[in-house]
């Protein structure tokens, strides 16, 4: 390892696409996901999904740092058994990685956590915030909740949000609202520990299901304290995840302004995704996409639907 790779650190978000267990949950909607539901999920197909995320978890920023992530946001997992299994798997056992996760009252019974190299990042501090939504009857609608972390990378207090914002699938424009919703609160709680602390070391990471130039994002999260680096890469048309064959970039990693100063301790260096020729489709009319576990009902045997995204910050020597 050189003397400038060194000092370098990545913190990485993964929307791991379906980490469900094989075991039917009675109070969750995961049928599809049992040996006998719909998508045939099975202890083969489970472990060698485990056995490819855990891959690529393992590799994300190591061009840049020669090591495995320090912290690591993950979103579409079931339950803290399959993070164990994530964690404990060949390829990251030896990375020593601590969890964050809560059990939320989602639907579908999927939920975010966030992953911590105890080497480098000491947690301080964790908690959920809960965003009220309800349906056209009035009924209550539950989405993931935000999660919150507070430690220290590296001697550096930060602060770190992990979200998973309410999908698109009902239209983008007839599910706006829900977002705005998600992202005033998370503006709000952003608004809370700059009241506390004036120098707050601010990461915002997640599944946006929004683009970084949409409302959601750009006029009701960004405050003049955060800087969004994906916006200038969704600018020259890359992305994370594709729908009609179009790009979005829903997986986005904000963090705030004094991350850029020169006296800051940890200093941003760099925003990419994290999108490898293996975590492609070769061939067919997905080329290019991210190779996925399932289309529809039908098992592809691949990474995920998205790909990771990365930042990459440097420690003064």
């Amino acid at each position: 390892m050189d003397s400038t790779s060194k000092n370098l650190y990545t913190i990485a978000f993964y929307n791991l696409e379906n980490l469900f267990d094989t075991i039917d949950d009675p109070d969750t909607l995961d049928d599809d996901f049992t040996p006998n539901g719909r998508k045939k999920w099975n202890e083969k197909r489970y472990y060698r999904k485990q056995k490819k995320l855990s891959s690529v978890i393992a590799q994300i920023g190591k061009e840049e740092t020669k090591k495995s992530p320090s912290i690591v946001g993950i979103a579409e997992v079931e339950n803290i058994e399959v993070i164990k299994d994530l964690i404990f798997s060949k390829k990251l056992v030896d990375e020593h990685y601590g969890i964050v996760h809560y059990d939320s009252s989602d639907e579908r019974g999927i939920e975010v956590a966030l992953l911590y190299k105890k080497e480098d990042f000491e947690l301080l501090n964790s908690e959920t915030f809960s965003v009220l939504l309800y349906d056209e009857e009035g009924e209550r609608d539950y989405t993931r909740d935000i999660l919150f972390v507070t430690g220290k990378l590296k001697g550096e207090k930060i602060y770190c949000f992990v979200n998973h914002w309410p999908s698109r699938r009902k239209g983008a424009q007839e599910t706006e609202h829900r977002r705005i919703l998600v992202a005033k609160r998370l503006q709000e709680l952003v608004g809370n520990i700059a009241a506390k602390d004036d120098d707050a070391k601010i990461i915002i990471m997640g599944d946006f299901n929004d683009n970084p130039n949409d409302r959601s994002v750009k006029q009701y999260l960004l405050t003049e304290g955060l800087y969004n680096p994906y916006e200038s890469l969704y600018d020259k048309g890359k992305g994370t995840v594709t729908h009609e064959k179009n790009w979005l970039l829903f997986d986005q990693i904000i963090l705030s302004q004094n991350f850029f100063e020169g006296n800051t301790v940890l200093k941003y260096t760099q925003a990419e995704i994290f999108d490898e020729h293996f975590l492609k489709s070769w061939k067919g009319k997905r080329k290019g996409s991210p190779f996925r576990t399932y289309i529809g009902k039908w098992h592809q045997g691949g990474y995920s639907d998205h790909f990771p995204v990365y930042i990459v910050l440097e420690k003064k020597p």
